[in-house]
Parts: C-alpha cells; sequence; structure tokens
C-alpha cells in the first residue's frame, strides 16, 4: 500500500476511527490493520448516510437521479 509510505500517520487515523485495511506487499496482501477496539457508535445528525431519509425530497418524476442523490448526501455543489 504505497499510500501507508507515503501517508502512515492519515492510514493510522482512518484505522482509529474504525476502518479495517488489508496492507499487501508486491501486489500480494500479507497483513491487515483494524482498530483494536470497535469504533464508535455512527451519530445519525452528523452521517451522510444515516441521515439521508430525513433530508430526502421526492421526485415530481417518482425516480430520483444519482445527482440528485449525491446532492442530498455531500450538499450542493
Amino acid at each position: 500500500m504505497l499510500a501507508f509510505r507515503q501517508d502512515a500517520k492519515g492510514v493510522l487515523r482512518r484505522v482509529a476511527r474504525g476502518e479495517r485495511l488489508v496492507l499487501s506487499h508486491r501486489g500480494k496482501p500479507v497483513a491487515r490493520l483494524e482498530p483494536l477496539s470497535p469504533a464508535p457508535p455512527a451519530d445519525p445528525d452528523h452521517d451522510a448516510f444515516l441521515g439521508i431519509a430525513r433530508r430526502a425530497k421526492p421526485s415530481p418524476k417518482g425516480r430520483t437521479e444519482h445527482a440528485d442523490i449525491d446532492g442530498i448526501l455531500y450538499g450542493q455543489r
């Protein structure tokens, strides 16, 4: 994982937040990085995915486009 060499601190922060990563050497998986304690539960008030139902708007055509879903999740761009 070249990203580990370039940003070990950032990769370890991701693991501390609950992410599990696999390290590879020459294209073959050799190790797994995972947090020692379980990740804290997600907060629906601040998690874009868990709060989508609260922010979703019905489409007048009965279908929501991918761009509209991205706008709901990540804010209008």
